[in-house]
């Protein structure tokens, strides 16, 4: 039997790795990826089932969901030319990396930053132009702009709230570098229901390079579901269309967005929540020795213990509280100095008091056996 013709794989794709997470259904506390910690309720599933009963199953659904289309138009003000609803945010990215990245073309990736868009970047050969962060992890919009200017990026990827760090991009810092990229720049607005305020998408009709990216992922509470959706000038959405593979969006994910969009409240409430039970608990982890959070403005925030970061995560797990690891990222990662960072994001009340009363355990016991020892 001939061996798989993994020679003919092209070297860019052969030299990343999967993505990858480790899932456990039964953690009582799952704190790692940046969900929604509530479900949809069950009236609204319900009113969600009779719609789609009613729905033909036997047909393709349309190339362009255009209900949930509308419905977004209406909503942000932007016409419905200049929306794309995608299968997740993600395949919007890789959908981009098509059209703006080859090899040898410079894409700006100010880091750490959501790892998915280094790694489009590298599999298409594109030349990678990094940023450095502040001391306290922002982003310079001047020092993205000059790194832009000096490498005629083609592209510039900027995210507000940024994941992993929590950092919000002032909407002065955005205006500056649309007004003055050389090229296009995407601003990923993933978490933008956690800031109040301004948003980039109140750019669009001054600025054809801009596009702006949302989910359904996040605050919407829908990440099982995968819709997410790109913004920008019609004549440029329109090229960007051609590079998608057709019927992504199924008529299932559609019925839930336009019931959930119906009830704008419900998110609403839902991110007071979240925000307040961020604020307390990080003001819980301030009262602990040894412990620094970063603050931030979104579902999540940054943290650091003595603890090697591997080792926490390990030590949580084992009292069914999951976090992430983000230490791998080089701006984020341990010194001789001081530990490196996991990323906590924010559950119920429930699940946020499981997680405290596990951490002060974790590192009481590690205190007990340093002493021990």
């Amino acid at each position: 039997m001939p061996d798989a013709p993994l020679h003919l794989i092209r070297p860019e794709v052969r030299a990343e790795r999967a993505y990858r997470v480790p899932t456990e259904a039964d953690a009582p506390a799952k704190l790692d990826q940046n969900e929604s910690p509530f479900d949809v309720p069950k009236a609204l599933k319900q009113a969600v089932a009779a719609r789609f009963c009613a729905s033909d199953w036997n047909r393709y659904p349309d190339d362009r969901p255009h209900r949930l289309i509308a419905a977004l138009a209406d909503r942000l003000g932007h016409p419905v030319e200049g929306i794309i609803v995608g299968r997740g945010s993600n395949e919007i990215t890789h959908t981009l990396g098509l059209c703006f990245l080859g090899h040898g073309v410079p894409v700006v990736l100010p880091h750490p930053m959501f790892a998915l868009y280094a790694s489009v970047a590298r599999m298409h050969g594109a030349r990678i132009v990094s940023v450095d962060p502040e001391s306290d992890f922002s982003h310079d919009p001047a020092a993205i702009l000059a790194a832009a200017q000096e490498s005629s990026a083609a592209l510039i990827i900027v995210t507000t709230p940024n994941n992993p760090t929590g950092q919000v991009l002032s909407f002065e810092g955005i205006e500056r570098l649309v007004a003055e990229a050389p090229g296009a720049v995407l601003v990923d607005e993933a978490y933008h229901e956690f800031v109040p305020g301004a948003s980039a998408v109140d750019l669009l009709a001054q600025y054809p390079n801009l596009l702006v990216m949302r989910t359904f992922s996040k605050a919407m509470g829908l990440a099982g579901l995968r819709l997410g959706i790109l913004l920008g000038d019609p004549a440029l959405i329109q090229e960007i269309e051609k590079a998608r593979l057709p019927f992504l969006v199924d008529r299932f994910s559609e019925a839930v967005a336009l019931v959930l969009l119906e009830r704008p409240e419900l998110v609403t409430e839902r991110v007071a929540v979240l925000t307040a039970e961020r604020k307390r608990v990080r003001h819980a982890l301030a009262e602990m020795d040894g412990i620094e959070t970063l603050p931030g403005d979104a579902n999540f925030f940054l943290m650091r213990t003595p603890l090697a970061c591997s080792v926490l995560r390990e030590r949580l797990a084992e009292q069914g509280v999951r976090i992430r690891d983000v230490s791998g990222y080089p701006a984020l990662a341990a010194t001789e100095e001081q530990p490196g960072w996991v990323r906590v994001s924010v559950g119920t009340p429930a699940e946020n008091q499981a997680f405290l009363v596990a951490v002060q355990q974790v590192l009481s016991t590690a205190a007990l056996h340093e002493t021990a020892g």
